[in-house]
């Protein structure tokens, strides 16, 4: 009589992500913004795969979790897995659907610098769908299912360097005259870049103690209507004012710029296949970035 023992249970798909998005990152809460899902959801999914494998995995203590011996061997093996599961996932996405293409971008790019050149875009190339997903930070694309990556940073393609300089409306220009000048007017500031006056005011004034007064904005769009509208003088982006300095709604006062190490930057997480629709899509912001 054939005996058929029962076949041992797989380990959870979903569990695996977990450990190994957490043993990468080294951190659960970032295991978590990865994955879209709660730190709660992970420490749920790493209890499962240690109950089913009847082993530990992470240590815990006050200051965190790190791998332990074992679970530190395969973590790199999971990764490499799981990375190429993400190409093949993409390789198939761009099969089924491959004049589709899939934009994440911080959101100030996406409503001040793509939303503006997209009609072109259409127009240039109308077989061609653009899906945009604004987000704060740039997303793991061997892991996501995003074709371009467009933010400031270092990695990618420079399509656009970073230049800071303050803007406002030219009513409120007509009465500054210097840099210092800024201490008496109110300074309109972004959350994510409160550091850029300081970097500008260090290069346009060397040796004078300045610190902006005035509001904190978290959306970016938000103060540069701001500014147009005449509240205050906000330290810009070249590449999102552009639009607003072309119009005349904005002015820049002073003539010191500053260049930032980071850059516009276009990424895509494999090679693009010529002629693709992802590949045109480039192209396309390449070469609107040159026009800035």
């Amino acid at each position: 009589m054939a005996v058929s023992p029962p076949r041992p249970k797989d380990l959870a798909l979903s569990a695996l992500r977990a450990f190994e998005a957490a043993g990468r990152l080294g951190s659960f809460a970032l295991a978590a913004a990865e994955l879209g899902v709660t730190p709660g959801a992970v420490t749920a999914h790493v209890r499962t795969l240690e109950a089913a494998l009847g082993a530990t995995l992470f240590e815990r203590d006050g200051r965190g979790v790190r791998l332990t011996a074992a679970a530190a061997r395969a973590v790199p093996e999971f990764s490499t897995a799981f990375d190429a599961l993400g190409a093949a996932v993409q390789i198939l996405r761009a099969e089924a659907a491959p004049r589709v293409v899939h934009i994440a971008t911080l959101p100030a790019l996406a409503q001040l610098w793509l939303s503006p050149r997209l009609p072109a875009l259409r127009a240039a190339a109308p077989e061609i769908e653009i899906s945009i997903t604004a987000m704060e930070a740039p997303p793991n694309l061997k892991r996501t299912p995003y074709d371009l990556s467009l933010f400031y940073g270092e990695t990618g393609q420079m399509i656009a360097t970073d230049e800071i300089f303050p803007v406002c409306s030219p009513a409120l220009a007509a009465k500054l005259h210097r840099p210092e000048d800024l201490s008496a007017v109110t300074c309109l500031t972004d959350a994510s870049w409160a550091q850029d006056w300081q970097i500008w005011a260090d290069a346009a004034m060397p040796g004078v103690h300045f610190s902006p007064r005035g509001p904190v904005f978290s959306l970016y769009a938000l103060a540069l209507e701001e500014a147009a509208g005449g509240a205050g003088v906000l330290m810009a982006h070249r590449a999102l004012v552009a639009t607003h300095l072309a119009a005349g709604a904005l002015v820049a006062p002073f003539q010191q710029r500053v260049t930032l190490p980071r850059g516009l930057r276009l990424w895509s997480a494999r090679p693009m296949r010529a002629g693709s629709a992802v590949q045109r899509a480039a192209r396309f912001l390449e070469m609107a970035a040159a026009r800035i």
